[in-house]
Protein backbone atom coordinates (compact mmCIF):
# COMPACT_ATOMS: atom_id res chain seq x y z
CA UNK A 1 0.00 0.00 0.00
CA UNK A 2 1.22 3.49 -0.82
CA UNK A 3 1.26 6.01 1.98
CA UNK A 4 0.13 9.14 0.20
CA UNK A 5 0.83 12.47 1.84
CA UNK A 6 -2.38 13.81 0.37
CA UNK A 7 -5.44 13.13 -1.74
CA UNK A 8 -7.37 15.14 -4.30
CA UNK A 9 -11.13 14.63 -4.47
CA UNK A 10 -12.55 15.97 -7.74
CA UNK A 11 -14.76 15.37 -10.73
CA UNK A 12 -13.25 13.08 -13.36
CA UNK A 13 -11.48 15.12 -16.05
CA UNK A 14 -9.25 12.51 -17.72
CA UNK A 15 -10.05 9.18 -19.40
CA UNK A 16 -7.67 7.19 -17.15
CA UNK A 17 -9.47 8.52 -14.05
CA UNK A 18 -12.83 7.33 -15.41
CA UNK A 19 -11.49 3.87 -16.29
CA UNK A 20 -9.77 3.42 -12.91
CA UNK A 21 -12.98 4.53 -11.13
CA UNK A 22 -14.95 1.87 -13.03
CA UNK A 23 -12.23 -0.69 -12.21
CA UNK A 24 -12.49 0.20 -8.51
CA UNK A 25 -16.28 -0.13 -8.57
CA UNK A 26 -15.93 -3.54 -10.23
CA UNK A 27 -13.55 -4.69 -7.48
CA UNK A 28 -15.76 -3.40 -4.66
CA UNK A 29 -19.27 -4.17 -5.91
CA UNK A 30 -18.63 -7.27 -8.05
CA UNK A 31 -15.67 -9.06 -6.52
CA UNK A 32 -15.71 -7.99 -2.86
CA UNK A 33 -19.43 -7.51 -2.14
CA UNK A 34 -20.73 -9.74 -4.97
CA UNK A 35 -23.71 -7.44 -5.59
CA UNK A 36 -23.32 -7.63 -9.37
CA UNK A 37 -22.04 -10.25 -11.78
CA UNK A 38 -19.13 -9.07 -13.94
CA UNK A 39 -19.80 -5.32 -14.03
CA UNK A 40 -21.88 -2.80 -12.05
CA UNK A 41 -22.29 -0.21 -14.81
CA UNK A 42 -25.82 0.72 -15.90
CA UNK A 43 -27.70 3.35 -17.91
CA UNK A 44 -27.12 5.98 -15.21
CA UNK A 45 -23.39 5.92 -16.04
CA UNK A 46 -24.17 7.38 -19.48
CA UNK A 47 -25.09 10.75 -17.96
CA UNK A 48 -23.75 10.67 -14.38
CA UNK A 49 -20.96 12.90 -13.12
CA UNK A 50 -18.17 10.71 -11.78
CA UNK A 51 -16.01 11.84 -8.85
CA UNK A 52 -12.72 10.32 -7.76
CA UNK A 53 -10.35 10.37 -4.80
CA UNK A 54 -6.79 10.37 -6.12
CA UNK A 55 -3.70 9.50 -4.12
CA UNK A 56 -1.00 12.05 -4.88
CA UNK A 57 2.78 11.78 -4.97
CA UNK A 58 4.76 15.01 -5.18
CA UNK A 59 1.64 16.84 -6.34
CA UNK A 60 0.96 14.36 -9.17
CA UNK A 61 -2.17 12.23 -9.20
CA UNK A 62 -1.13 8.59 -8.95
CA UNK A 63 -4.02 6.24 -8.22
CA UNK A 64 -7.84 6.24 -7.92
CA UNK A 65 -8.55 5.14 -4.35
CA UNK A 66 -12.23 6.16 -4.13
CA UNK A 67 -15.18 7.12 -6.30
CA UNK A 68 -18.86 8.08 -6.32
CA UNK A 69 -21.27 9.13 -9.04
CA UNK A 70 -24.04 11.71 -9.04
CA UNK A 71 -26.85 12.35 -11.47
CA UNK A 72 -29.90 14.57 -11.89
CA UNK A 73 -33.00 12.55 -12.91
CA UNK A 74 -35.12 15.73 -12.92
CA UNK A 75 -34.34 19.44 -12.52
CA UNK A 76 -33.10 20.22 -9.01
CA UNK A 77 -33.19 16.60 -7.81
CA UNK A 78 -29.80 14.88 -7.51
CA UNK A 79 -28.92 11.33 -6.52
CA UNK A 80 -25.59 9.94 -5.36
CA UNK A 81 -24.68 6.28 -5.81
CA UNK A 82 -21.87 3.73 -6.15
CA UNK A 83 -19.71 5.20 -3.36
CA UNK A 84 -16.61 3.00 -3.18
CA UNK A 85 -13.25 3.29 -1.43
CA UNK A 86 -10.44 0.82 -2.10
CA UNK A 87 -10.14 -1.61 0.82
CA UNK A 88 -6.51 -0.62 1.34
CA UNK A 89 -7.53 3.01 2.00
CA UNK A 90 -10.71 2.68 4.08
CA UNK A 91 -8.85 3.23 7.34
CA UNK A 92 -7.64 6.56 5.98
CA UNK A 93 -11.02 7.80 7.19
CA UNK A 94 -11.53 10.99 5.17
CA UNK A 95 -11.98 9.69 1.63
CA UNK A 96 -15.63 8.58 1.77
CA UNK A 97 -16.81 11.68 3.68
CA UNK A 98 -14.93 14.03 1.35
CA UNK A 99 -16.34 12.29 -1.74
CA UNK A 100 -19.83 12.71 -0.23
CA UNK A 101 -19.15 16.36 0.62
CA UNK A 102 -17.94 17.24 -2.90
CA UNK A 103 -20.80 15.29 -4.49
CA UNK A 104 -23.43 17.29 -2.60
CA UNK A 105 -21.60 20.65 -2.73
CA UNK A 106 -21.05 20.44 -6.49
CA UNK A 107 -24.69 19.46 -7.12
CA UNK A 108 -25.72 22.35 -4.86
CA UNK A 109 -23.75 24.73 -7.10
CA UNK A 110 -25.69 23.35 -10.09
CA UNK A 111 -29.09 24.18 -8.62
CA UNK A 112 -29.73 21.15 -6.43
CA UNK A 113 -32.84 21.53 -4.27
CA UNK A 114 -32.80 17.95 -2.90
CA UNK A 115 -30.01 15.36 -2.78
CA UNK A 116 -30.73 11.67 -2.09
CA UNK A 117 -28.79 8.42 -1.81
CA UNK A 118 -29.59 4.77 -1.17
CA UNK A 119 -27.03 3.89 1.48
CA UNK A 120 -26.03 0.40 2.57
CA UNK A 121 -27.34 0.03 6.13
CA UNK A 122 -23.86 -0.28 7.70
CA UNK A 123 -22.98 3.17 6.34
CA UNK A 124 -26.07 4.92 7.75
CA UNK A 125 -24.23 6.21 10.88
CA UNK A 126 -21.61 7.95 8.72
CA UNK A 127 -24.30 9.70 6.69
CA UNK A 128 -26.21 10.71 9.85
CA UNK A 129 -23.03 12.33 11.23
CA UNK A 130 -22.80 14.22 7.94
CA UNK A 131 -26.29 15.74 8.33
CA UNK A 132 -28.36 13.28 6.32
CA UNK A 133 -31.67 11.87 7.54
CA UNK A 134 -33.32 8.54 6.79
CA UNK A 135 -36.51 8.43 4.74
CA UNK A 136 -37.18 4.68 4.51
CA UNK A 137 -35.52 1.28 4.06
CA UNK A 138 -35.39 -0.86 0.93
CA UNK A 139 -33.67 -4.04 -0.23
CA UNK A 140 -31.43 -3.69 -3.27
CA UNK A 141 -29.49 -6.63 -4.69
CA UNK A 142 -30.22 -8.61 -1.53
CA UNK A 143 -28.77 -5.96 0.82
CA UNK A 144 -30.72 -3.63 3.11
CA UNK A 145 -30.31 0.01 2.12
CA UNK A 146 -31.58 3.19 3.72
CA UNK A 147 -32.91 5.92 1.45
CA UNK A 148 -31.47 9.15 2.84
CA UNK A 149 -31.56 12.86 2.12
CA UNK A 150 -28.79 15.41 2.70
CA UNK A 151 -29.46 18.62 4.62
CA UNK A 152 -28.24 21.12 2.03
CA UNK A 153 -27.70 23.76 4.75
CA UNK A 154 -24.49 21.90 5.65
CA UNK A 155 -23.20 21.72 2.05
CA UNK A 156 -22.20 25.10 0.59
CA UNK A 157 -22.03 25.24 -3.21
CA UNK A 158 -18.70 24.22 -4.76
CA UNK A 159 -18.36 25.98 -8.10
CA UNK A 160 -15.06 24.34 -9.12
CA UNK A 161 -15.48 20.56 -8.73
CA UNK A 162 -12.96 19.82 -11.48
CA UNK A 163 -10.21 21.16 -9.22
CA UNK A 164 -11.97 19.71 -6.21
CA UNK A 165 -10.72 19.44 -2.65
CA UNK A 166 -7.31 18.46 -1.33
CA UNK A 167 -6.95 16.65 1.99
CA UNK A 168 -3.91 15.46 3.89
CA UNK A 169 -3.34 11.88 4.91
CA UNK A 170 -4.91 10.85 8.21
CA UNK A 171 -2.00 8.49 8.85
CA UNK A 172 1.58 9.57 8.78
CA UNK A 173 4.37 7.18 7.80
CA UNK A 174 6.51 6.24 10.79
CA UNK A 175 9.64 8.35 10.98
CA UNK A 176 12.85 6.36 11.19
CA UNK A 177 14.69 6.59 14.50
CA UNK A 178 18.23 7.91 14.23
CA UNK A 179 19.59 4.60 15.58
CA UNK A 180 17.69 2.66 12.87
CA UNK A 181 18.97 4.98 10.18
CA UNK A 182 22.58 4.71 11.34
CA UNK A 183 22.45 0.91 11.55
CA UNK A 184 20.67 0.54 8.23
CA UNK A 185 17.51 -0.87 9.84
CA UNK A 186 15.32 1.90 8.43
Amino acid sequence: MNHYAGYTIKWVTLPWERQKAYDLRQRVFCQEQQLFQGDDRDDIDRHARLLVALGSVGGWHDEVVGTVRIHQPEPGIWIGSRLAVDSLYRRQGQLGPTLIRLAVCSAHALGCTAFYAQVQHQNEPLFRRMHWHALDSIDLHGVRHVRMQADLNFYPPCHDPRSGMVIGSATRPRAARTSDFLTGAA
